[in-house]
């Protein structure tokens, strides 16, 4: 009854085998280099990629349910697709993927109408399957804390629809619920979206107005310059990224990322406890600086 973990050394990736291995699930994970990846004793690390269907088949070996996590990569639908083929092969018909809120609503944005894709076939394919859709990493401000300390600035694009953060940390421990609770069934279970958000919807305004009271200092919020953001991103990132992430931006400004009506309460119940605010992020980072 082996899990299958992929994208298994990333922030989210990290957490679910974490959480699997806390509660006692057999853990594989399938790495590009095991020797750096560093994962919990007893998690049986293999080599590959998800480009390589013979590492795939390798690694789904005896494998009952599989944890499907894809990077925002050029290729990300054809590793999806790939993995998806071999499992069905392999005959695992149990398995959680990793979307992406409003991925059938920001059609325009690359890795958002890739992971819809995915859904669409996993859908089509027939699994037994979890889809959790998160939306923002909270984490993801973590790349900003530079303007934030030294410029007064809230820099992200996020607009003033509102988008309801969440904590890579519940990510990973919803994760792993779903997985075990896949893997346990005694038959196959129908296919589930879950919307993973956080407790609050944030505007930009109200994230500055948060950074603003753990600071102790004025921190502005720096507008919806999506341009300004896509030109700063490519100091670090491929042009290709950079324009992908502007055009999620620009779906903030116009979308945000709202949830439905019960989705919070849901995924309390589910973790049995609070979901983490991104007051909690910010005092944590702060207290870290």
């Amino acid at each position: 009854m082996t899990i299958l973990v992929t994208g298994a050394t990333g922030t989210v990736g990290r957490n679910v085998v974490e959480q699997l291995v806390q509660r006692g699930a057999d853990v594989r994970a399938l790495v590009r280099n095991p020797a750096e990846a560093r994962l919990p004793a007893g998690v049986d690390v293999v080599q590959g990629d998800l480009l390589d269907p013979d590492a795939v088949r390798s690694a789904l070996s005896g494998v009952s349910t599989l944890f499907l996590l894809n990077a925002v990569v050029p290729d990300e639908f054809t590793q999806a697709l790939v993995a998806l083929n071999v499992a069905k092969e392999a005959g695992v018909d149990r398995v959680v993927y990793l979307s992406v809120i409003h991925s059938d609503v920001y059609v325009n944005v690359p890795h958002f109408a890739g992971k819809f894709g995915v859904e669409r076939m996993i859908e089509r394919m027939g699994f037994s399957a979890t889809i959790l859709r998160p939306a923002y990493f909270m984490h993801n401000d973590l790349t900003i804390k530079d303007a934030l300390l030294g410029y007064g600035v809230y820099p992200m694009p996020i607009g003033g629809k509102g988008l309801a953060m969440i904590d890579p940390r519940d990510i990973g421990e919803i994760a792993a619920i779903e997985l075990i609770h896949r893997n346990r069934a005694t038959r196959p279970l129908p296919l589930e979206r879950i919307n993973l958000v956080g407790p609050d919807t944030l505007t930009g305004a109200d994230v500055a107005a948060i950074w603003s009271n753990v600071l102790d200092r004025p921190i502005a919020y720096g507008g919806d310059d999506t341009a300004g953001f896509e030109l700063n991103l490519r100091h670090f990132m491929p042009g290709w990224m950079a324009y992908d992430m502007r055009l999620m931006s620009e779906r903030f400004l116009t979308d945000g990322m709202v949830p439905e009506a019960g989705d919070v309460a849901r995924l309390t119940a589910m973790l049995g406890r609070p979901l983490r605010s991104y007051r909690d992020f910010a005092n944590e980072t702060a207290a870290s600086v």
